[in-house]
């Protein structure tokens, strides 16, 4: 087994048993066990499982947003330090003060891209497992040779097999125009959900501070930039996969409409939108009161001077209280102190 079968090795065992269990549960309830459809739900099941199971990567992509929001400030005075001056020195210092303010404020400018990262090696071993499977080869786990013969000869929609792709129908001879279509249509639901679901994150939930810096002008090259590099290499993926990686992106689609919609970063479009909402039906002014702590500025004492007994008896004829002294100042025995009372 090469280095990569052995990574892939635990991801592929526990994709087989995922799909398996839901094959199973499925077929319990009467449906076909050789059917298409069976292995699509089947595919669904492993989204809806793996997708809970990243639920908490994608708190912590949330957490990690609005940090970088919070440093955006800062991170600009740095950039805005080194700006025009493109010497070596002056890119170290300010790449190092740049990790620097990373370090300090435990923000990971790739954080946002973890749980895509993450699945990236599911998308791996789904697509060995359908390879396998289209040869009707056992899988490495419960995917025995009679569930692999069965999966891979089960089609989308009746007409375009799991384990095909557009490069293998257009390959084929004759050239499999069903599948092509099929495969075509998955290509760009995939990318246009990909893309949408990265627009309304830049658009709506990220505010005008940090769409001035040059991260964010990046980020929005990748954004036009990205959906063309799935274009493309979608057209290589098995149906199988893509259908997984579409339904997977409108489960991130959904989830970011809801995060956006009830739990915007301050200072957005979304969250001046909520706002809104908020203030229609009468709940914003409730909502500021549980939410908003007034804090009391303490005034720092102000320190009482001693006065003497010509200057008190002064302030007393013109109406003012003389200050008291303080009892536990001792006298330093200068005159006109009011401790030194008969000690001249």
């Amino acid at each position: 087994m090469d280095i990569i079968g052995t990574i892939l090795w635990p991801l592929k065992w526990a994709v087989e048993l995922i799909l398996v269990a839901f094959h199973f549960v499925f077929s319990a309830i009467g449906m076909d066990p050789s059917a298409g459809l069976t292995w699509v739900l089947s595919i669904v099941g492993l989204v809806l499982v793996v997708r809970a199971a990243l639920i908490p990567l994608f708190v912590k992509q949330i957490k990690n947003q609005r940090r970088m929001m919070e440093v955006a400030p800062q991170l600009k005075k740095i950039q805005d330090k080194y700006k025009g001056k493109r010497d070596q020195m002056s890119r170290e210092a300010m790449s190092r003060e740049t990790m620097d303010l990373y370090k300090k404020t435990g923000t990971n400018p790739m954080g946002s891209c973890l749980p895509l990262l993450v699945q990236m090696p599911i998308f791996f071993a789904l697509f060995s497992v359908l390879r396998e499977a289209a040869g009707g080869k056992a899988g490495v786990g419960p995917l025995n040779a009679e569930l692999a013969k069965l999966f891979g000869d089960a089609s989308l929609f009746d007409m375009a097999p799991l384990h095909s792709s557009f490069q293998d129908a257009m390959n084929a001879t004759p050239p499999a125009v069903a599948v092509m279509v099929v495969a075509a249509v998955m290509v760009v639901l995939m990318t246009s959900s990909q893309f949408f679901t990265q627009l309304q994150i830049m658009s709506k939930n990220i505010s005008e501070e940090t769409k001035a810096s040059p991260m964010f002008k990046q980020q929005r090259i990748l954004l036009y930039l990205l959906p063309f590099v799935f274009l493309f290499s979608g057209f290589a993926f098995p149906l199988g996969v893509m259908f997984y990686w579409l339904v997977s992106n409108i489960w991130t689609m959904v989830q970011q409409f809801v995060i956006i919609r009830n739990m915007p970063m301050p200072g957005t479009e979304a969250a001046k939108e909520r706002e809104a909402r908020l203030a229609r039906k009468g709940k914003l002014d409730k909502l500021n009161d549980d939410k908003t702590i007034v804090v009391e500025e303490r005034k720092p004492a102000q320190r009482q001077q001693p006065v003497g007994k010509a200057r008190a008896k002064k302030m007393t004829q013109q109406g003012k209280a003389p200050s008291q002294p303080n009892p536990q100042k001792k006298s330093d025995g200068k005159p006109g102190d009011p401790t030194n009372k008969g000690k001249k």
